[in-house]
């Protein structure tokens, strides 16, 4: 799919958006034109509504209101936070009106949450944000959730996040134009764009440093936080010995398996306690505990105080 210059693309910005993967959006345009010596995209910037949009950051997005944007090439859904509230039947109406004519729909973070909402997503494949990706699933029934950091159905196109949709860009930008441009706009990033689309998004991919084994091992464990694996079965889908994988974790992450795979569920259980409202008891579930008490000793152990206590520090 090749297109002519002059792309005309429409990013619609919400309030409290993550400035990263606003400029993730962006930038990436900016840099195919800069990189082409031509005006290969031109974009404006959307609101909801007649209001200034405010990033997490405080930076001040113009009110440009979507009902004005009368058509374009490019429907880029940049969002973040607060997404029930801002998904009003005005706006989800504009959204359908542009796909109607727009060549590609693209959300990036809390956007296909948008695009979802808009039924734009219907008997596609999307992902989203991983702290979103159950709920997402559970609202949405007629869209294929992947856990992929980004996601291409057709000409829909789902980021997880700031990072992914730099990748989710570039492939556009080679899509679209040249494979040796996006190599040129990844080199002015100076980004290393080798990470695969179809890559599990990862909750702590930088908190610890993997070989090749505990990375797979840490794949297997982080897509079964809810409905945890034996060590066993993990060792079996491997292919290795329980020892040699005892090993490895041993000497990369100074840790064992089970110790890893315990504060991965811990993690997760933390992240439900101190951003959601979740019920402690379907926290305890969420995070692969089989009773209420196991998971209040196992979660007072790691964090010093019992879930509800850290609830109510945080309110």
């Amino acid at each position: 799919m090749k297109f002519a210059n002059n792309l005309h693309a429409t990013v619609l910005v919400l309030d409290e958006t993550n400035t990263l993967s606003f400029a993730a959006a962006v930038d990436p345009m900016r840099a195919a034109n800069r990189q082409a010596g031509a005006k290969l995209f031109q974009w404006r910037f959307a609101t909801p509504n007649t209001s200034d949009v405010v990033l997490t950051s405080g930076l001040a997005v113009s009110a440009s209101p979507l009902h004005l944007v009368d058509h374009c090439d490019v429907l880029l859904v940049v969002a973040g936070f607060d997404l029930e509230r801002q998904a009003t039947p005005a706006l989800l109406a504009g959204l359908r009106r542009l796909a109607k004519t727009s060549k590609l729909v693209a959300g990036i973070d809390g956007g296909p949450w948008i695009m979802a909402c808009a039924g734009l997503l219907d008997n596609h494949m999307a992902t989203t944000h991983w702290e979103d990706l159950d709920a997402f699933a559970r609202t949405f029934p007629n869209v294929a959730v992947s856990d992929a950091r980004f996601v291409v159905s057709g000409n829909r196109l789902t980021s997880g996040g700031a990072a992914p949709a730099i990748d989710m860009m570039l492939h556009l930008i080679s899509t679209l134009f040249d494979a040796a441009l996006a190599d040129r706009v990844a080199g002015s990033f100076i980004y290393d764009a080798n990470a695969s689309s179809v890559r599990p998004q990862m909750r702590n991919p930088l908190r610890k440093r993997h070989s090749p084994l505990t990375a797979r091992a840490d794949e297997i464990m982080q897509s079964h936080l809810e409905d945890p694996v034996s060590i066993e079965e993990i060792t079996r889908r491997l292919g290795v010995s329980a020892r040699a994988l005892q090993l490895q974790f041993r000497s990369q992450l100074r840790t064992t398996p089970q110790k890893h795979y315990l504060d991965l569920r811990l993690t997760e259980a933390d992240r439900l306690v101190t951003q959601t409202t979740t019920a402690l008891q379907e926290v305890a579930l969420r995070s692969g505990f089989a009773s209420q008490s196991s998971f209040a000793h196992a979660y007072a152990r790691r964090f010093g105080k019992s879930a509800s206590a850290r609830r109510k520090q945080l309110q």
